[in-house]
């Protein structure tokens, strides 16, 4: 979340910043400060009167040692007690309130973010390959039902709309580029790790997913107050993320790299339309996550590689992509920055996101309460950073519809063949 003193310090420059991200969000740093303008004053007044309460019992014990009368003092100290009850109470709730509104102001844009309403002002950065020359291309769903990879009916019987089951060769390409995928990205530095699927309501706060996006998510394990408190994983970036939620880390550790393959799980299947076709939008999809934990001083900059480090699958695939950074009309709630990175699919006649990557700066560590030690001894947030590295089922589909034959058969790309097994499919 965004850091309370800044907001004291300069409210009017946090507004202008909240500005372009479209909405009214900006509106409740007004909110936020009449909270902490509460809960301080409720603090203040209740010091004073622990103070004041000190100095009256010391006078009841004077006083009972001379033998007088005590009754009136005590009766103000009691009425002192009520008070600073009533205090704990104003203090608590303004509290509560100005935590649940941080939770739900985004983060800032980067300074340099380009200005814009929505993806229309998205500026494409780099263009890596050319697109392949294929004569009328089939689209991806043509292509696995002539080749028997995916069956979305045999889903639909197990689990309705939104599902897909890989069947043979299908299933195999899908375990080959996820084997792929997590070899290349541990070439890049990064440590593999496997992490659980059902993560806890604080761990969906911590990065935050939660309370904004809660209607989108596959919640369980409601508690008395009717608050889900267990949630299917929506993105890896949650549980490995939140792997250091409440941690204080040495400086030396810095910066952590991590990796993890997991499902993931959403309710919303996107809008209507051809994206609802084959396999691009899903309930449930395969990715391999990035993760990142880096000095502050760093963040910015380790986007830029994190980045190239998901760009590297589709070079080494042969995949025609390019790269996108997004206006602040189009950031994602938790992000300061983010770059998009788009493949082409020739049968979509369209480009297909495949990775967001993205520094949160301090927002997601302030959320988690993940800090490191500098060496001046000082406790600091970190910044946070992840990306796709890269999901499925899109670049299933780009590497189908790319690597289609005239003859109809399946090239399998070069890099991918020894996890495959075979050159080609059909």
């Amino acid at each position: 979340m965004l850091d309370i003193r800044v907001i004291r310090e300069n409210p009017a420059a946090v507004q202008e910043r909240l500005k372009p991200r479209g909405g009214d969000h900006w509106k409740l740093i007004d909110e936020v400060l009449a909270c902490d303008e509460s809960r301080r004053r409720a603090e203040t007044e209740k010091q004073a009167l622990q103070s004041e309460r000190k100095t009256t019992s010391k006078q009841i014990g004077m006083l009972k040692g001379k033998g007088e009368d005590t009754s009136a003092i005590e009766a103000q100290v009691r009425g002192i007690n009520d008070r600073i009850a009533a205090l704990d109470a104003e203090s608590e709730a303004a509290a509560a309130k100005q935590e649940d509104l941080l939770l739900n102001i985004p983060n800032l844009p980067h300074e340099a973010c380009p200005v814009g309403s929505d993806e229309a002002a998205n500026p494409v950065v780099r263009v890596w390959g050319e697109k392949p020359d294929i004569a009328e291309p089939k689209d991806h769903v043509a292509l696995y039902e002539a080749h028997g990879l995916v069956s979305i009916d045999d889903a639909t019987r197990i689990a309705g709309s939104g599902f897909a089951v890989y069947r043979g060769k299908g299933a195999k390409l899908e375990r080959a580029l996820i084997n792929f995928l997590l070899d290349t990205q541990a070439s890049h530095g990064y440590e593999e790790v496997n992490v659980p699927h059902l993560v806890k309501r604080e761990c969906m706060e911590g990065t935050g997913q939660l309370p904004k996006f809660e209607d989108d998510m596959y919640g369980t394990d409601a508690g008395e107050d009717g608050r889900n408190n267990l949630f299917l994983a929506p993105t890896a970036e949650v549980p490995v993320t939140n792997l250091y939620r409440d941690t204080i880390l040495a400086e030396d550790q810095l910066p952590v790299k991590l990796v993890a393959y997991t499902p993931c799980f959403r309710r919303e299947a996107g809008s209507a339309g051809r994206d609802n076709r084959g396999i691009i939008r899903m309930h449930q999809f395969d990715k391999v996550e990035l993760v990142q934990v880096v000095h502050p001083d760093h963040g910015f900059e380790e986007l830029e590689k994190l980045t190239g480090h998901a760009e590297a699958i589709l070079q080494k695939l042969g995949l025609h992509y390019r790269t996108i950074e997004l206006c602040t009309g189009d950031l994602g709630f938790s992000s300061a920055k983010t770059y998009d990175i788009e493949v082409w699919a020739p049968g979509q006649g369209k480009y297909l996101e495949v990775s967001s990557c993205s520094c949160f700066a301090e927002y997601q560590a302030r959320r988690m309460k993940l800090r490191f030690k500098d060496s001046e001894g000082r406790n600091r947030f970190p910044h946070t950073l992840n990306g796709s590295g890269t999901a499925l089922p899109r670049l299933y589909v780009a590497l189908l519809e790319q690597c289609q034959q005239p003859d109809g058969t399946i090239r399998i790309p070069a890099a991918l063949v020894p996890y495959f097994g075979a050159e080609t499919i059909g």
